[in-house]
Formats: C-alpha cells, sequence, structure tokens
C-alpha cells in the first residue's frame, strides 16, 4: 500500500476513573450498565460472617457484595476511553482504596439518599487527597425524592461539586454522570494549565 494511502490514528488516551461509595449503593450497578465489555467482578455471598460487622439496614434484600473491586471500560468519543474501578462497600475493606486510588484522575462518588451516612467517608476520602469527584445520587428503583441542592446541603459539599440525579441500573444515565465528571476534569486543567496529577 502507498504511503499515502495510509491512516495513522493515534491511540485513544486512557483514564481511571473509580466509582465509590457505601455499602449497597449501586457501584456494582453502575459499572455494569455502562461497561462495554463485559465486566470484571469479585462478588461473594454474604454470609453468616459478616453479621454483626456489614450493615445492611436498609438492604436487607442485598445478598452478594464486592470484595476486591468491579472493573469495567466504556468509550467517551474516539479518543478517550475511561478504565472504571469500583471499590468496595464495606468498611472492613477500605483498606484496598489507597491502591485502587493510584492513577485515578477522578470519581464518582455514589450515594443513596435513604442511607446518606454512608456516603461521608467516601467524600472525604477524595477531599482530603484532592481528587477530582462529582456526587451521583442513585435512584432505587427510579425514585428521587429531594433535589440536587437539597442534598448538597445535607451532604455538606462546596459549590464546586457536582450533585447529578441518576438511576445506575441506565446506562444512559451513567454515561451522563460520567461525562459529567470528564467534563469537570477538563475544565479544571484548563483552568491550572496543567493536566491532574495521577501520582496521589
Amino acid at each position: 500500500m502507498a504511503g499515502s494511502d495510509v491512516i495513522t490514528r493515534a491511540a485513544p488516551d486512557t483514564v481511571k476513573i473509580l466509582i465509590a461509595g457505601g455499602f449497597g449503593v449501586g457501584k456494582t450497578t453502575m459499572v455494569g450498565s455502562v461497561s462495554e465489555i463485559a465486566p470484571l467482578r469479585t462478588e461473594e455471598p454474604l454470609t453468616a460472617a459478616g453479621l454483626g460487622v456489614d450493615d445492611l439496614d436498609g438492604i436487607e434484600e442485598k445478598r452478594a457484595t464486592t470484595v476486591a473491586l468491579d472493573f469495567g471500560r466504556i468509550t467517551i468519543g474516539s479518543d478517550l476511553v475511561l478504565y472504571l474501578f469500583g471499590t468496595p462497600g464495606q468498611q472492613r475493606f477500605w483498606f484496598m482504596w489507597n491502591d485502587l486510588a493510584l492513577g485515578a484522575l477522578g470519581a464518582v462518588v455514589l450515594i443513596d439518599v435513604r442511607r446518606p451516612e454512608t456516603s461521608f467517608a467516601a467524600i472525604d476520602f477524595f477531599e482530603r487527597r484532592g481528587i477530582p469527584f462529582v456526587v451521583g445520587v442513585n435512584g432505587f428503583y427510579g425514585d428521587h425524592p429531594y433535589p440536587p441542592d437539597e442534598i448538597r446541603e445535607a451532604l455538606a459539599l462546596p459549590d464546586h461539586v457536582q450533585v447529578l440525579l441518576c438511576d445506575a441500573r441506565e446506562r444512559d444515565s451513567s454515561r451522563d454522570v460520567l461525562i459529567a465528571l470528564i467534563d469537570q476534569l477538563i475544565a479544571v486543567a484548563v483552568h491550572t494549565g496543567a493536566a491532574p496529577r495521577t501520582d496521589k
């Protein structure tokens, strides 16, 4: 083939994103709904060993839990691929978050408005490390009883943190949350004149 006929395409940029939040807020569901590949899951059945350790208040129907991570991938346009890492939610697995956060440019913190107290640890984690994040309010059963402004106030979030209503079961809804995060990361990079750090 003549040289003039060869089209050279640059490899797409890849970005590591965390999907974080408390136990049972929908992290595995979000990764699974939006991933273009079969997601990697490390779910195990809940057993009697977790009684008195895992807080099932409000999610008594939950039968399995992520013990390491969820992994998925989604292509955003022709030049950007997101690698999604879902964190384990139970406190006994939080020690893994530091390793999962290495190289992450941003995060989605999923919350369940029925149990907002499960979100504070994740919000604090990213605030302390200076990792940009958006808050996705997962509407279980499609229900969103509170507007974003009320949720922002209840969680004491600063104005620059976006609060987005979503349904983690729906691909388009989950994708919109990820795009909002990417837009925020781009805005930060433009404002500072440098790409976000990846060595935290």
